[in-house]
């Protein structure tokens, strides 16, 4: 549902009772510990349980499971994620009772309100990017706000309320709420059409990035026509990286601003978009006058966020990963990084399509950067806030996989995935469960199915 954003967003102290409906997602999770953090009355509610959920418990927010138009008694503002439907109950009585209702664009910029805001922006990358420059600056003593779109095991949250002036926050422009921040410094990490199911054209996704940098004094990005200061391993740009090394998980360049060298960034993830990613966060630390070294420190200390080529277990001799990649960009980037760790075995992807009208347009684009694994799984697409189209299914992707007939199955039973997945892997393989949706739910279930053979092998030699 589309939530216009108020004329007036008031300070986050103003607006009474705050209640975020789909308070379980990325974006409102973090909101609601930032209010919550700053005093706020706040409450919300999700369709499901989960960690999340508990953990926002845990915290004092209350949380309903479930949505009920009685979770809004004593409510004065309702902020809404974006997959709400208009006939759910919470935004039904909202409208009703004529309460504040806001999209998470404008519940976000009511905490930022006074701050100095670094907004990260770019259609991949902006999540790594926002996770290594809290990091970065957390090291130089940078008691900062910070909101990302997903949880970060180094950080134990998603989102912190700092009592200093600098806030650093994961702009999303999948609804346009990038527009509705102001920064005062703007990073894009790349532009790459997406969303068009809300944008309708690939130049007025571009033209919404452009507006994004006109927004900021300050637009960090490797692209010159956006940048008041490029960022990149490009020889004209002004922070630029050298040398890149990948390998053995890890990542490694040197750097240099305006020729003057800087000193050499060790990541331990690895990847050469992960490197970019790094670059921009150092770029953000330097614009606030931070010094290299001590940023460069903190860099080294990124694990990687929730979902991002994220280790999940290994059993029988096999490693299982888990990414939120969902467009084919993000693909090629993270099957380049599952190579370098991958070794002599195989890569195996599991890949679940994210939404009907992403599926229809970059389908056949998913599936050929699929071919660059070695066995692939294709399951069914998931719909999220969209209506399922027959015409538009995993099919499609799976057609396009540009790899013998034989290593490319398309698997819409849920049920039959992982015991295809488990069925595939051998020792030294790496299996990548691939997709924005709830694939990530399967990663751990083929741990356990392979831990499980693993046993009955052993009991059956012994």
């Amino acid at each position: 549902m589309k939530i216009p954003v108020p004329d007036e967003i008031l300070p986050a102290d103003r607006l009474g009772h705050v209640h975020l409906v789909g308070i379980g997602g990325a974006g409102l999770s973090g909101i609601a510990r930032l209010m919550h953090q700053a005093g706020v009355v706040v409450s919300g509610s999700d369709a499901n349980d989960s960690a999340v959920v508990q953990a926002l418990r845990a915290e004092g927010i209350t949380v309903h499971v479930g949505h009920d138009a009685a979770h809004l008694d004593g409510v004065d503002t309702v902020v809404a994620t974006t997959a709400a439907r208009e006939d759910n109950p919470e935004i039904v009585a909202a409208l009703a009772r004529g309460l504040r209702l806001w999209p998470r664009s404008a519940g976000l910029q009511s905490v930022l309100l006074g701050k100095d805001v670094v907004a990260i922006a770019g259609t991949h990358g902006k999540t790594t990017t926002t996770a290594m420059t809290v990091m970065a600056l957390r090291e130089a003593g940078v008691d900062l706000t910070f909101a990302i779109g997903a949880e970060v095991e180094a950080l134990g949250t998603n989102a912190a309320y700092g009592t200093g002036e600098v806030a650093v926050v994961e702009a999303d422009e999948s609804d346009g709420a990038f527009l509705v921040y102001t920064p005062r410094i703007g990073v894009i990490t790349n532009v790459d059409a997406d969303h068009l199911d809300h944008w309708g054209t690939e130049e007025a996704y571009e033209a919404a990035f452009a507006e994004f940098a006109s927004r900021a004094p300050v637009a960090l990005t490797d692209r010159a026509d956006l940048a008041t200061r490029t960022v990149g391993f490009s020889d004209d740009a002004r922070l630029r990286g050298h040398d890149l090394v990948i390998e053995g998980g890890r990542t490694r360049f040197r750097v240099t601003s305006d020729g003057a060298d800087l000193g050499t960034v060790e990541l331990a993830v690895p990847g050469r978009h992960y490197a970019q990613d790094a670059l921009l966060a150092l770029a953000v630390g330097l614009e606030l006058g931070l010094e290299p070294a001590v940023l460069i420190r903190g860099l080294a200390k990124h694990q990687g966020a929730k979902r991002r080529m994220e280790p999940v277990g290994t059993a029988g001799g096999v490693r299982v990963y888990d990414s939120y990649a969902h467009h084919p960009s993000e693909i090629r980037g993270d099957l380049e990084a599952a190579r370098s760790l991958v070794g002599d075995g195989r890569l195996i992807v599991c890949f679940q399509p994210h939404l009907v009208s992403r599926t229809r347009i970059f389908g056949e684009e998913m599936g050929r950067e699929l071919g660059a694994a070695d066995e692939v799984v294709v399951m069914d697409v998931y719909v999220a806030r969209e209506d399922p189209d027959p015409d538009v299914t995993g099919a499609l992707v799976a057609r396009a996989v540009p790899l013998a007939p034989g290593r490319v199955r398309n698997v819409p039973d849920r049920a039959a995935v992982v015991p295809t997945l488990v069925g595939l892997a051998r020792p030294g393989d790496l299996v990548l469960t691939l997709g924005a949706g709830d694939v990530t739910a399967l990663a751990p279930q083929v741990v356990a199915a392979l831990e499980a053979a693993d046993r009955r092998r052993g009991d059956g030699e012994g």
